[in-house]
């Protein structure tokens, strides 16, 4: 994990030189957000994925740092007063107490854009239907059917009770669409045909619930220092999570199923897998 996040570290600070003129605080607040701190899960799943069908890692770095750009705007806006309103993010101030609340709605409409160009860039990949493909991806990862109406969901449940199966399909959205998108962006790389997939998707749909599972008990039993941000909002702001609909002893026995469940889809690779299995475990055992 450390070696693409160094990596994707770097590929941040070659976008986001700082230039000089008026647009500066701009790329400041950018970098300020992409650059250290996070976990990288999904560059690694990115990375990951496309390595089990020996994609030039030229290629998939920047496929993965595009989809973190993407992940990071949307921690800027998720940490927004109007939003989350939170003040820390990664172990250090969002970026909108850092740099002003307009500042940070650009910076993360820029990111957002950055996703994209990565993805359209030649360089990325030479052929142009892997170009579109990945790019229609990871655009219907974001919005309404993904993260954006995951989002919205999540604003409403402040006023709502949601019962299990109606938080299940937040998390699908909110969570668990962009790194589905990140293992389907690794196998198309990789020219994997849509036939092809269905062992991926199985593993991103299941990793996805367990993640999202796994984040529902740090809340709770989670250390800030080590998580980087607040904890226990969710139950402050009286929203139904996984742990409250299951209890904690249901929910750990759930996030283990689905951990195991999501290696089981890997059973037609071999050793060239392993890094997947491992992010499968490493998610329910994580500690931030």
């Amino acid at each position: 994990m450390g070696r693409v996040a160094t990596a994707v570290d770097r590929q941040f600070d070659q976008l986001l030189q700082v230039p000089n003129d008026a647009r500066s605080e701009l790329y400041e607040a950018m970098r300020h957000a992409a650059i250290g701190g996070g976990k990288r899960l999904r560059p690694l799943l990115v990375m990951a994925t496309a390595g089990l069908f020996n994609v030039d890692e030229s290629c998939a770095i920047r496929a993965a740092t595009a989809v973190e750009a993407l992940h990071v705007y949307s921690l800027i806006h998720d940490d927004l007063p109007c939003m989350d309103d939170d003040d820390m993010r990664r172990g250090k101030p969002t970026t909108h107490i850092a740099f002003g609340e307009a500042t940070a709605v650009l910076a993360g409409d820029a990111l957002h854009a950055m996703a994209f160009g990565l993805l359209a860039d030649d360089r990325t990949h030479h052929d142009p239907f892997v170009r579109v493909e990945m790019t229609a991806c990871l655009a219907k990862a974001a919005g309404p059917a993904g993260m954006a109406g995951g989002q919205m969901m999540d604003l409403v449940a402040e006023n709502s009770t949601f019962d299990l199966q109606t938080v299940t399909r937040l998390q699908q959205l909110k969570t668990g669409a962009l790194i589905a998108a990140c293992v389907e962006i690794g196998a198309i790389l990789g020219r994997v045909a849509e036939e092809g997939r269905t062992s991926l998707r199985g593993y991103a749909h299941d990793l996805g619930l367990a993640f999202q599972i796994a984040d529902d008990i740090l809340d709770v039993e989670g250390d800030e220092e080590k998580a980087g941000k607040a904890l226990q909002k969710d139950a402050v702001a009286g929203k139904e999570t996984f742990l409250s609909l299951m209890g904690l002893d249901r929910a750990k026995g759930q996030a283990q199923m689905l951990a195991n469940q999501a290696k089981s889809h890997l059973s037609g690779y071999g050793a060239e897998a392993d890094l997947l299995r491992a992010i499968a475990e490493y998610t329910i055992e994580r500690d931030r």
